[in-house]
């Protein structure tokens, strides 16, 4: 019986790395952000996670991808696949290109320079905010890999100049403007906690930390937080995080315009991309502007709550502006089968946040590139599960329903 019952019984070796076990029980990215959940405090958590008003289209986002209907292929030869593609010109290990978000120390000390680390680790795009805890020089010097940096165009047009003059100096290779914040939404998840940044020490946020000591003796232990990119700037008075933050709220610019567009290109030789573009009939006026590529989406529902998913918006803009623009897309992607659901809609490329501030909270740099290896795993088996072996060669022809795609 003993022999019988060792035949059929192993014992998996015990690991003694945390955050590896941590890591081993999340199956999928709805799991990550689960134990991202558990480790961050409520608002912080809050933060990361939640979107304007009512979250509609937050949620919108995720279900646009649900809707898609693949059709599997079989009897093909996939024994090499190639999950490469080409944006602006420029071949990428993947279509999966890190978006950019603000403050992301509040997820892990390291912050932003985690997160470079990572995607230099696997050769994808990471973009850097105008709202970041680390500044472009850190960021540029935490790894080889691709960068682009986010621009808000501010009411100081010189501390945007600076900015744009510091990116193309750090080696950053193209500029994302984004566009759909002339005044910011109302996140109401932020409104109940009390949530600020930098975050108020009150009676609340003690109670809260004190449920994460983890995340809590690392906050702690670490320099303060601040927006690292204009915490140095001449032009703005003083100099601690609270006031900064002050600062950074007055600077955004419902005056922004075509012509504040027209202004950025004049000042770089970087390619301008738009990011936050939530209607068609902007697309088309970006491709008569003569901008490259265009990033649909909503600001992760976080604007304008009722906005359409994000998905939705990329089969008529492709049809719209056919090879004078490129459009990829932001917003609810949290598997590799969306990647290419979006590719077979005529995306070049997705942008991805919230998943990698998931694996951020919950492994740090290690968490980004679980999250990165998930998404590349996940469109390699896609691929082959459709008898492809060559991500550029998705398109509409692998939609079950073509008619009912191009309409989600």
């Amino acid at each position: 019986m003993i022999k019988t019952l060792k035949s059929v019984v192993s014992f998996a070796p015990i690991e003694t790395d945390l955050v590896a076990r941590r890591l081993a029980r999340a199956a999928c990215i709805e799991d990550l952000r689960k134990i991202a959940r558990r480790r961050l405090p409520g608002g912080v958590f809050d933060y990361i996670d939640g979107a304007a008003e009512d979250e509609v289209t937050y949620a919108g986002n995720a279900s646009a991808f649900s809707q898609i209907r693949l059709e599997p292929r079989v009897l093909r030869d996939v024994s090499q696949i190639d999950i490469s593609t080409t944006v602006l010109g420029k071949k990428y290990p993947s279509a999966v290109f890190l978006a950019p978000t603000g403050f992301t120390r509040i997820a892990d000390p390291e912050g932003e320079v985690a997160v470079a680390r990572a995607a230099a680790k696997r050769g994808v795009v990471y973009s850097l905010s105008t709202m970041a805890t680390r500044s472009i020089e850190e960021v540029a010097a935490a790894g080889q890999g691709p960068k682009w940096f986010q621009v808000y165009v501010w009411k100081n047009r010189d501390l945007v100049r600076r900015m744009i003059e510091r990116a193309e100096s750090a080696g950053y290779e193209a500029l994302l403007v984004t566009v759909d914040t002339a005044v910011l939404g109302r996140r109401e998840r932020d409104v109940r906690r009390g949530f600020a940044l930098p975050p108020k020490l009150g009676l609340g946020t003690l109670i809260d930390g004190g449920l994460h000591p983890g995340w809590s003796w690392d906050f702690i232990r670490s320099d303060p937080i601040s927006f690292a990119n204009i915490v140095n700037d001449p032009t703005r008075e003083g100099s601690s995080a609270v006031a900064l933050s002050s600062y950074v709220g007055m600077q955004f610019d419902p005056a922004l315009s075509w012509a504040d567009i027209e202004w950025i290109r004049s000042i770089t030789k970087l390619p301008v991309l738009l990011k936050g573009v939530g209607s068609v009939e902007d697309v088309r006026q970006a491709a008569r502007e003569g901008i490259p590529a265009v990033v649909v989406g909503n600001h992760g529902g976080r604007q304008l709550d009722g906005a359409p998913p994000a998905l939705s918006l990329v089969a008529n803009s492709v049809q719209a502006v056919g090879d004078d623009m490129e459009i990829l897309v932001d917003g609810g992607v949290r598997r590799g089968r969306d990647v290419v659901a979006a590719r077979a809609l005529g995306a070049r490329a997705v942008l991805v946040g919230r998943p990698y501030l998931y694996g951020l909270g919950a492994a740090g740099e290690r968490g980004v590139l679980w999250v990165i290896d998930h998404l590349h795993e996940g469109i390699d088996r896609t691929l082959a599960l459709l008898g492809l072996t060559n991500f550029d060669a998705v398109d509409q022809s692998v939609l079950y329903d073509r008619l009912a795609s191009q309409k989600a």
